[in-house]
């Protein structure tokens, strides 16, 4: 697959030298074991007289001596140099050479070999990606790449994992890593099929990414999807999964006789609230290709089926994902036309997280339904469910798992052209246009039983139903030339340079209303004509947003020099325009320049492939989170009836058009070793992050009375090593063993804050509202868990004793003093890693295979606010269930935040291990198969006694909008804006993790 990629490449960049001396003419085919070679060089060996073979392979050489060797290369395989003695027709077989395969990698606007290039950049071709049931492209990377850290917390099959690349990028703006799909900008991972990927390459470092200016400020992955085959007969694939996913772990609570043992009240039932909410999910999934090519047209066609079922009743999705590549060569050659396209539809059921929660905390003595309530009890008033009446935040979680509907679907289109012309030899002119449209619609309807959000008990107002649709479209077009010569024998270089306009638009509509007629069994989202919210003014919530225009223009050029084979040079500019600020401050510009230098050239040390050393540094920038932030805002009044004229007044956030664009200026030094079975790398890197962008509180005496506008105000500063080796341990004819063990480690300080010290990250209701955990302090590392220290003592009135942290005789734990000098607050631990590892052993034994993949994170806590909230035995709450974990205490009868619900969270996890076995058929009708068994999430080695012992990168607070959910605040949609300056809390509203086992079957025909 990559040797066709990259005759591709070499097709559009291969050099032509023309004979100066007069002699025999020689001509030919080169070719391999499959067909022609388009592209190969063919030389005199000592002279610049040479050619490349055509679309067919064939070449003609003139100007020949007699005596001339010939010499034959081709990017992926081994050279042959051949004596002309006279011969007037020389044909060549050239063999493939595994280890130059890995030589050319994917970089941003262009390709470089591996050895050239001078910046922090990882390749992870699809034999390398993590095997199971993966849904979400960025899992085919998990643990794959240093300084790369993928989180899923819990799996719910319909969120996307957390990206981040060597830490925090910025903090009010995008942290997820600019998606680059076949050289198509800002693409939906959600819309590639990981089964149509070939290859990711990940740029971390500033000079990698400074190509991609503004988008590229959180790092670079870059997607090359799977293509066509010239001149060859149509091949089909099958590839196809069957999978079983159950809990891998839970929270640990009271059944039933230990509940009532603790004191609980008795409702006369035995119910496991897990077990009712939670099933085996079944998966599967079908991947059909069709790949071929003749000698202008090259094509791969491929559809995609998947179905989910996740572990929580009522989640999982159905998506069908169809892929068209095309490539065709025209004009002897010269253009290169490529089109791709995708359609995706995924038909989500989100269900409701809250199940879960609740299911933690309700009786185990009460009944599912109400029929088997201890008490005469309306059931069918509750749709049959029996309902704990009277209490605060208690709601029957099979109700709302299976009662309530909570659906989307996603629609998501996009294609590109790609026109790549060779003006010269040494000259190409490239031409991009590409346009993605996603749109999304989504429902939730809770009927008039409903007690968790349909308000059943209410006479007049039952029954809710929310409706909300999103657009957005993506415009790309981008032009650029490549110009590529030698200078002398010792020189070569390529020059990029070019133009990128970028526009995306976005418009979202969403209204609510409910109070539908009772006693109906009937989905008013149907007929919401019936609504009675629809003669009462005021109680339908309506709102719409619209964001066009949203605009990056850019102008940028690289060069890449080659002196002597050995020394390389990568420098790189870019101007960027973004419609996100004001007139003043449109623009910026963003340099980068590496160098890199293979020493093993001069020092010349034996059996050793590549001793390089490589220093780079790149600036990026990050926009405003949104459009519009350094305008003035208005605030508008509708009126309160039809009789009121509407109007309009002063905004609540001051404008500044004086809002710039962040920077963020990274060093990189990297050094690389490579010997024939042995390969490492080593970076270090420093970047400092200036000028971002946050919202601030500012004097409002000074902006007529609104104390809120967004600013550059603040800095952020991180220190980072990653490292990875790679050894053959064993290489033998049947038998191969490969171990690869990648480590990153990273320190985020907070140089300066505009909001001076805080403490941040509410646990909330009940009880704790008014406990933030998170220290954000200037000088200091981000990520601080703050708070008491427990002693081990608890006192008759079973209240947790605190420690006089500054032994000044008095304990001071308020949380309003919270950073006051003489309060007796610690930090408890912190919620980002010391350092993440990825371990992989591959073993190889005649057809058979074995990949055993193992990851790990240490030096993180977790703040565990399911014991903190539910572990205490209050007599007040004894309705409600009780933690039962190994840290549970009978004694302790007071909810009081403390060291004692911060947990170490270290980790070391079998994350994936698969067998498979591979039948060379060779039949009429099939070539091959491939049977192949892997289980994910096997075992987690952890002291901590919550469900998933994974870093929390970022905190949203018990908004549940990160769950799937629609939460309205003040009339509006609430985001629930991520706060990356707040991890480690893991919230109540988790998804439960799950393990999963996965059968594959892949057939060529």
């Amino acid at each position: 697959m990559k040797i066709t990629f990259l005759k591709n490449l070499l097709m559009l960049g291969a050099f032509l030298c023309l004979g100066l001396v007069q002699g025999q003419e020689i001509s030919g085919t080169v070719s391999d074991a499959t067909g022609p070679l388009p592209g190969a060089s063919v030389v005199v060996k000592g002279t610049t007289n040479g050619t490349q073979t055509d679309f067919d392979g064939n070449y003609s050489l003139s100007g020949v001596e007699e005596g001339a060797v010939l010499a034959f290369s081709y990017i992926g395989y081994k050279g042959q140099d051949i004596t002309v003695a006279g011969q007037s027709t020389i044909d060549v077989v050239l063999e493939e050479d595994a280890q130059a395969l890995e030589e050319v990698v994917i970089v941003g606007y262009g390709s470089q070999q591996k050895k050239e290039i001078t910046t922090a950049v990882t390749s992870v071709s699809s034999e390398d990606f993590n095997q199971g049931t993966v849904n979400d492209p960025t899992q085919l990377l998990q643990g794959k790449v240093a300084g790369l850290t993928i989180v899923n917390k819990g799996g719910d099959p319909n969120t996307n994992g957390t990206v981040r690349l060597r830490g925090i990028s910025t903090i009010g703006g995008n942290q997820e890593p600019l998606v680059v799909i076949d050289g198509v900008l800002g693409g939906s991972l959600n819309n590639v099929d990981p089964n149509d990927i070939e290859n990711i390459t990940v740029l971390k470092d500033g000079s990698a990414a400074a190509i991609y200016g503004t988008r590229g400020s959180a790092g670079v992955i870059l997607v090359t999807t799977k293509s066509g085959k010239v001149g060859q007969p149509m091949q089909l694939t099958y590839n196809g999964q069957f999978a079983t996913s159950s809990i891998a772990n839970q929270i640990d609570i009271m059944n039933a006789q230990e509940f009532l043992a603790a004191g609980g009240n008795d409702l006369g039932s035995d119910t496991d609230w897990i077990d009712e909410v939670t099933q085996t999910g079944y998966s599967h999934v079908h991947n059909i290709a069709a790949v071929g090519g003749t000698n202008d047209v090259s094509y791969r066609v491929s559809g995609n089926f998947r179905k989910l079922d996740g572990i929580l009743y009522n989640t999982g999705f159905k998506q069908l994902n169809a892929r068209t590549n095309v490539t065709a060569r025209l004009f002897d050659d010269k253009l290169k036309v490529d089109f791709n396209s995708a359609l995706t539809r995924r038909d989500s059921k989100f269900g409701f997280n809250e199940a879960l929660r609740y299911a933690i905390t309700y009786n185990p003595t009460a009944p599912v339904f109400g029929k088997d309530a201890p008490f005469p009890f309306a059931s069918s008033q509750y749709g049959g469910f029996f309902e704990t009446l009277g209490l605060f935040d208690s709601f029957n979680p099979a109700s709302i798992a299976r009662q309530s509907d909570n659906d989307g679907t996603t629609n998501t289109i996009n294609y590109s052209m790609n026109f790549n012309y060779r003006l010269t030899d040494h000259l190409a002119a490239n031409v991009n246009f590409a346009t993605q449209n996603i749109k999304k619609n989504r429902s939730q309807y809770f009927p008039t039983t409903a007690l968790y959000l349909g308000n059943a008990v209410s006479p007049t107002t039952r029954g809710l139903a929310n409706f909300l649709t999103e657009e957005t479209r993506f415009d790309l077009f981008e032009g650029f030339a490549t110009y590529n010569n030698t200078v002398g024998d010792n020189i070569s270089f390529t020059v990029t340079g070019g133009y990128s306009f970028q526009e995306t638009d976005f418009n979202n509509v969403f209204f609510q209303l409910g109070d539908f007629p009772p006693g109906i069994n009937f989905d008013f989202r149907n007929n919401i004509e019936s609504s009675q919210d629809l003669t009462e003014a005021g109680r339908i919530v309506a709102n719409s947003d619209r964001r066009d225009g949203d605009r990056i223009v850019a102008f940028f050029g690289r060069l890449n020099a080659t002196f002597d084979d050995a020394i390389y040079l990568n420098a790189s500019l870019r101007r960027e325009g973004s419609s996100r600020f004001g007139e003043e401050n449109q623009w910026g510009l963003f340099p980068a320049v590496a160098v890199g230098a293979d020493l093993n050239k001069y020092i010349g040390l034996d059996n050793v492939n590549l001793l390089k050393a490589r220093i780079g540094y790149g600036v990026t920038g990050a926009i405003p989170p949104e459009v519009g932030l350094f305008a003035t805002t208005y605030a508008l009044n509708p009126g309160t009836s039809g009789q009121d004229g509407s109007s309009t007044g002063q905004g609540n956030r001051a404008p500044n058009p004086d809002l710039k664009w962040e920077e963020k200026g990274e060093l990189n030094f990297g050094i690389e070793f490579a010997t024939d079975r042995l390969s490492a790398t080593l970076d270090l890197y420093t970047r400092n992050i200036d000028d971002f962008i946050s919202l601030v509180n500012v004097d409002a005496a000074l902006y007529g009375g609104i104390s809120q506008r967004y600013e550059n105000a603040g800095q952020l500063k991180t220190n980072g090593l990653e490292f990875t080796v790679n050894y053959d341990a064993v290489k033998k004819e049947n038998f191969n063993y490969n171990t690869g063990l990648i480590f990153s480690t990273y320190k985020t300080t907070l140089e300066k804050n505009p909001q001076g010290d805080q403490v941040i990250a509410n646990l909330g209701a009940p009880g704790q509202n008014n406990t933030s955990v998170i220290l954000v302090r200037e000088g200091e590392e981000v990520g601080q868990i703050w708070g008491p220290v427990f002693t081990g003592e608890v006192d008759a009135n079973g209240t947790p004793q605190l420690v006089d942290v500054n032994g000044d005789g008095e304990v001071i734990t308020d949380q309003g003093k919270a950073l006051d000098d003489d309060v007796d607050f610690a930090v408890l631990g912190k919620g980002l890693p010391d350092f993440e590892i990825g371990w992989t052993n591959q073993v190889t034994f005649g057809n058979w295979d074995v990949n055993a993949f193992f990851r790990g994170a240490f030096g993180h806590s977790l703040v565990n606010t399911f014991r903190a909230f539910y572990e205490p035995i209050i007599g007040s709450q004894s309705s409600y269930n009780f933690m039962n974990t190994e840290f549970a205490r009978s004694d302790i009868k007071t909810a009081q935040f403390s060291s004692y619900y911060v947990e170490k969270a270290d980790f070391l996890r079998l994350d994936n291990l698969s067998i498979g076995y591979n039948w060379n058929v060779d039949s009429d009708h099939i070539k091959d198969i491939r049977l192949s068994l892997s289980g994910q999430n096997l075992f987690t080695i952890t002291g901590y006694s919550g469900t998933d012992p994974e870093p929390v990168l970022q905190d949203f607070g018990d908004n549940n909008s990160a769950n799937g959910e629609i939460v309205i605040t003040d009339g509006a949609i609430d985001t629930g804006t991520a706060n990356p300056l707040a991890p480690g809390i893991d919230r109540r509203n988790s998804y439960f993790t799950q393990r999963t086992f996965t059968l594959g079957l892949n057939i060529n025909f």
